[in-house]
């Protein structure tokens, strides 16, 4: 391969890649835990952890293992004959998920565009909705991916800029109201499909009893309850899914990916009842890649470390002691801190500097995170960091906003 420096690699990046996104220049070339470094041998604690898919920390040794040895038999085999690994893979994660039948896809936003048919479908065929009639809910501020078919419910204009014209039969509702979930409800509402935490949007925590109420609703009326845990399930809040603070919540369809992977292959699930994605037959959907046997071999090996190194539990212990050291940081420019296990949102004073600013000083003294719509500031580090690693990112934090103050 040929030796580049850092800035040779950004000056291919900007002459060949589509400018859909805007990094920050930092060339990394390795990682380990909750630590990367750069093409200088500058080391920074990743507290992006690829929007929560490296739940596990980076390149973990299991998930590494899994894949060699898998990729020393069979990588791919079509869908169209069986496999050992992704029959162990399906039955892992329908154990673990208390769902009785999963559809294996690759990204997250594929899950999404997923769970949309399956509940058409069911709306068509089950619920007897007139054809083509079929609505979906969603929330105001949601992130679900950015295909045309997502971007048609999206409430953010960039995604939405000359994509058009937008797919019909959809919804949108403010975030957290349970009111005004009732009020959309009609005999031709399908699912509800919402997040149990935004992230995308700045971490935003619904309501206490919001999803329990989202359940009961759609249970009385008739409607799928569709749970994007794709960012928030795994671990991310403290509890394997986000869902599983409020009781008794049991959705009909449960959207998984990112740390399904370990930040190693795309690997996405649709987990759910029988009766809704038995109904997903054969020519009506499917991917080439989509449940084949190394992405399960990844998956389960995925899915073993975070039970076995308890990364649920270890999330709501370092995420508590996370935030209580954030709120110790005496700064004017700091509106609010909210979090849910190690998923944390850091709010901006409009009267300050904007986000990402911060974002970039904050990489400069070796801490990476990601700036949201101007004012917030998500952290979500691998749940595999410690109490040390922690406070050596506070202090960052301290300094930088101690800067700011000064100047």
């Amino acid at each position: 391969m040929e030796d580049l420096s850092a800035q040779n690699i950004i000056d291919i990046y900007h002459h060949y890649c589509a400018p859909n996104y805007e990094p920050f220049p930092i060339v990394l070339t390795e990682g380990e835990g909750v630590w990367v470094r750069d093409t200088e041998e500058k080391k920074y604690v990743d507290c992006l952890a690829g929007y929560s898919a490296l739940n596990q920390g980076h390149c973990h040794p299991a998930i590494y293992h899994a894949m060699i040895n898998q990729a020393q038999k069979i990588t791919l085999a079509t869908r169209i004959f069986y496999n050992p690994m992704v029959a162990q893979f399906l039955k892992k994660l329908c154990g673990i998920a208390h769902k009785e039948m999963a559809l294996l896809m690759n990204s997250g936003v594929e899950a999404v565009e997923t769970a949309i048919k399956a509940a058409r479908r069911w709306g068509y065929e089950v619920k007897n909705i007139p054809k083509d009639k079929a609505e979906i809910i969603v929330c105001e501020g949601n992130f679900h991916g950015r295909t045309s078919g997502v971007i048609s419910f999206s409430s953010d204009e960039i995604a939405r800029q000359n994509y058009g014209p937008y797919m019909p039969g959809f919804k949108q509702i403010p975030f957290g109201d349970s009111e005004a979930l009732e009020k959309a409800i009609t005999s031709n509402t399908a699912a509800f499909l919402v997040e149990p935490i935004q992230g995308e949007a700045g971490v935003i925590i619904p309501p206490k009893g919001y999803l329990k109420s989202a359940y009961e609703l759609c249970k009385e009326h008739n409607v799928l309850l569709i749970l994007d845990e794709i960012q928030t399930g795994l671990g991310r809040t403290g509890k394997l899914f986000a869902y599983q603070y409020e009781s008794p919540v049991d959705p009909d369809l449960l959207l998984l990916g990112k740390a399904l992977s370990g930040g190693y292959y795309p690997v996405s699930a649709v987990l759910g009842k029988r009766d809704i994605l038995s109904r997903m037959t054969p020519g009506t959907h499917g991917s080439t890649f989509g449940g084949n046997p190394m992405a399960a071999a990844i998956g389960v090996a995925a899915l073993e470390i975070i039970l076995e190194e308890k990364l649920p539990e270890r999330a709501a212990e370092m995420g508590a002691y996370f935030v209580a050291q954030l709120k110790s940081i005496n700064s004017p420019h700091i509106k609010a801190v909210r979090a849910q296990g190690l998923m944390i949102g850091l709010t901006i004073k409009k009267s300050a500097r904007k986000a990402k600013e911060f974002c970039k000083r904050l990489a400069q003294a070796g801490v990476l995170c990601k700036d949201v719509h101007d004012y917030h500031i998500r952290i979500s580090p691998p749940l595999v960091i410690s109490k040390n690693e922690i406070d050596w990112v506070v202090q960052k934090l301290k300094n930088v906003f101690e800067e700011e103050d000064e100047g």
